[in-house]
């Protein structure tokens, strides 16, 4: 049993979640709470200097080995340096691809309990003596998807040390205590009052677009966590490329449009108010820090006066520039807009966010000295029990590097059934393609 070193207070972000708090197995404090990414290894591995590597991860970023104790007011708990469980599996046969998918659906429906210290394990699939699938877990309250970037370039640049490599040096980090410190202390509080002020006015009267489920939450339906993962055609992928050109926008803001549409169609409302995530790391001295940054923004976009899709890319362009320019702690949105959640806290209805994820760091591939590594992206291998979204469904789109919309729905099986995520996923994929083939065109909603 390792010994408390240090009691800290709970970032925001962590505060929010214990909202959601169901015990010790469910919610974003339970065992399925976790995150999953993937790399394929060309060259030779060595286990055991993988270990090292692993092990050193660990010592460099706290969060990894942060206890979150939810009684009382709560706080975080760190804890000493842990060795970091490292499973190796031999995977012998032909179809490499889903035989890697499947390795990391297997890791990611494994239990992973907030008291196995620390908290992030690998798996590591050999094919052959120079490829492999190499799989990171960590508990979702310890890393975001940025930080599982930082801990596989941390890790490379270990491993490659190990071996006799002379990698550039890493950058000094900050760890998430920094990070809460700074953040408690009313970071640019005069910026903070603008920003509620911005919140205050822009979300007057609004709540978000909730989802109509398939089955009532009182109706105590068992739940699990489902991914429905799907492609989107290259096709779709230029024609969103050419409009971001033509619209000054980003991918972002033009997926973000047409899911706008989607919502206000199948939800009979042209005031949609759509969940998405903003970084939440602040000033970029954090930006090699690994945590749970993440931060639950809203975006609201008004279709009353959209006479073409072009016009809803207008109107989603504004409200994600002034979004993220008012980045706040979405508790603090709450407390000037307490009617938001109103709609999905019917026994019929849920929220289902919406994000479109592009790595910060350019670290889709890179050197460990022995081997090279590069991301992988293109699950398709659906899974009925994976990573936990506390409450309603997510989208996850991400364009990947052959130039397909790789997407995932993840969605709370206590909810919502296999046949309507299929089906929505079809009709949003449908949508997209006409709305992105005919910018100028009238739009019907």
């Amino acid at each position: 049993m390792v010994s408390v070193t240090e009691l800290l207070p709970l970032s925001w972000n962590q505060g929010f979640l214990r909202a959601f708090d169901q015990g010790d197995e469910a919610g974003p404090f339970g065992p399925r709470y976790i995150i999953v990414c993937g790399w394929r290894l060309t060259g030779p591995v060595d286990p055991a200097v993988l270990q090292e590597a692993l092990d050193e991860v660990v010592a460099r970023h706290e969060a990894l080995r942060t206890e979150v104790v939810r009684s009382g007011d709560g706080h975080q708990v760190v804890h000493p340096p842990c060795p970091v469980r490292l499973t190796v599996h031999e995977l012998p046969g032909d179809d490499r691809d889903r035989r890697a998918e499947e390795l990391l659906n297997d890791a990611e429906a494994e239990p992973f309990p907030t008291k196995e210290l620390p908290l992030i394990r690998a798996v590591l699939g050999r094919f052959d003596d120079d490829d492999a699938v190499l799989g990171l877990v960590a508990h979702h309250t310890a890393a975001d998807e940025w930080s599982m970037q930082l801990i596989m370039r941390d890790l490379a640049y270990g491993y490659a040390v190990r071996t006799g490599h002379r990698p550039s040096p890493l950058p000094e980090v900050l760890q998430y205590r920094d990070y809460v410190d700074w953040e408690r202390a009313g970071a640019g509080q005069d910026d903070g009052e603008r920003s509620l002020a911005y919140w205050r006015d822009n979300l007057r009267g609004a709540q978000f677009a909730g989802t109509r489920t398939d089955h009532l939450r009182s109706a105590g339906v068992p739940k699990t966590t489902a991914w429905r993962r799907f492609t989107f055609p290259n096709t779709v992928t230029v024609a969103v490329k050419d409009i971001v050109k033509e619209t000054r926008s980003s991918p972002f803001m033009v997926l973000l449009a047409a899911y706008v549409v989607y919502v206000g169609r199948r939800e009979g409302t042209r005031d949609v108010v759509v969940p998405s995530f903003s970084s939440g790391r602040g000033p970029a001295r954090f930006h090699d820090t690994v945590g749970s940054f993440f931060n639950f923004l809203p975006f609201r976009v008004n279709l009353e006066d959209c006479r073409s899709f072009k016009d809803v890319i207008a109107s989603t362009r504004q409200a994600c520039v002034g979004a993220y320019a008012h980045d706040l702690p979405f508790a603090q949105i709450l407390g000037v807009a307490p009617e938001l959640m109103s709609s999905v806290t019917r026994d019929d209805h849920a929220v289902v966010a919406f994000q479109v994820f592009k790595s910060p760091l350019g670290g889709d591939r890179g050197s460990a000295g022995a081997f090279e590594y590069s991301v992988f992206r293109r699950r398709q291998v659906s899974q009925w029990d994976g990573g936990d979204v506390p409450d309603g469904a997510m989208w996850h789109l991400e364009i990947d590097s052959s130039g397909d919309i790789v997407g995932s729905f993840a969605f709370n099986t206590n909810l919502y059934g296999q046949q309507t995520v299929g089906g929505m996923v079809g009709d949003f994929g449908e949508l997209l393609k006409r709305l992105t083939a005919d910018l100028h065109g009238p739009l019907e909603l």
